[in-house]
């Protein structure tokens, strides 16, 4: 299959083989780097990376991918970087695209990364937006594919706040993969309706089913139990009260989990507010009286978690779409 010189912005724009490929690339690739094999087949080449919303993960997986395909990477972080502020998005992407092989974006509207990718001549990737976060969900699915052996059928409920990039993302790969997707909130959370339906139509072409229930029994024989942290990076404070109280009743506890599949396992894009041992976690946990936020430390940290899982295939997914799109040959 051929992708080079696709961007890679959001699932929308890739079909379930395309998709597929993918995860089947990525599996090769971490098989090669668990067995210790050089796989720099894209010596030579260097990448651009922005980032006006700073993360672990995202850096380091980008980091590692590119620099174990042999390409050189410039970070450029919330201070590094004019665009849109001294410089247009537009006139940044050229100037990127003059010097560099590949742009990776991180920060804030959908609409930014597709304006790079619109005029830059080479590929842009999506490190995450306020609407879309496709590189975690090739994570996520590489390690369900991992622990299941498929994804085709698989019931995957995403409990809390499905409004932004994490539901609608989650939303999109059940749809495009065959999953049965659930989203477990209030109605209030739930993504937006024009999002909804367009899933559904994807849906029905690929036997997977969009669903969202107010009522925690919507867990019941999840193969996968999935949350995400109640308060995002830039939100204000002031919305920890509010979501808390909206969002306290689909935390994942011990009780949650029981009553999901006996093989169900625990999911979360980090990072997580377990316990008081983040200073956020800590302050807020003391101001609103809990242990935990959005899962208790009980699950986090027991035998159904697979989070860790996920984040080190943060590395070998984004790996995975930096060389088909930049036409390695692997």
């Amino acid at each position: 299959m051929n992708l080079k010189g696709r961007d890679f912005l959001k699932l929308l724009d890739y079909t379930p083989e395309e998709i597929g490929y993918l995860l089947d690339l990525a599996a090769r690739l971490k098989a090669k780097k668990k067995a210790g094999e050089l796989h720099d087949v894209l010596r030579g080449k260097n990448v651009a990376l922005i980032f006006e919303k700073t993360s672990t993960r995202t850096r380091c997986s980008f980091e590692v991918a590119a620099h174990d395909l042999g390409m050189g990477t410039t970070y450029l972080d919330p201070t590094g970087s004019q665009i849109g502020k001294k410089e247009s998005i537009a006139d940044t992407a050229q100037v990127l695209a003059g010097m560099f092989d590949g742009i990776e974006y991180r920060g804030y509207g959908q609409q930014i990364v597709e304006e790079l990718a619109r005029y830059s001549k080479v590929p842009v990737w999506n490190g995450l937006t306020n609407e879309f976060h496709p590189t975690q969900i090739l994570a996520d699915f590489l390690t369900l594919q991992e622990h299941f052996g498929h994804l085709r059928g698989l019931k995957f409920v995403y409990m809390g706040d499905a409004r932004y990039n994490m539901g609608n993302s989650l939303m999109v790969g059940c749809a495009k993969m065959g999953l049965h997707f659930v989203a477990c909130a209030p109605k209030a959370y739930w993504p937006e309706q024009a999002l909804v339906d367009q899933c559904r139509a994807i849906a029905a072409g690929t036997g997977a089913t969009i669903d969202f229930s107010e009522d925690t029994a919507a867990v019941a024989g999840a193969d996968a139990v999935y949350t995400d942290v109640w308060v995002s990076m830039g939100e204000p404070e002031e919305v920890w009260a509010q979501r808390i109280h909206d969002l306290a009743p689909y935390q994942v506890n011990g009780e949650l989990m029981a009553q999901a599949g006996p093989g169900a396992v625990f999911m979360h894009c980090l990072p997580a507010y377990h316990d008081h041992k983040t200073q956020v976690g800590r302050t807020m946990g003391e101001k609103f009286g809990r242990d935990a936020m959005e899962v208790t430390d009980q699950v986090f940290a027991g035998p159904q978690s697979v989070v860790f899982q996920e984040a080190e295939n943060r590395m070998h997914t984004i790996k995975a779409v930096m060389a088909a799109t930049l036409g390695a040959e692997l």
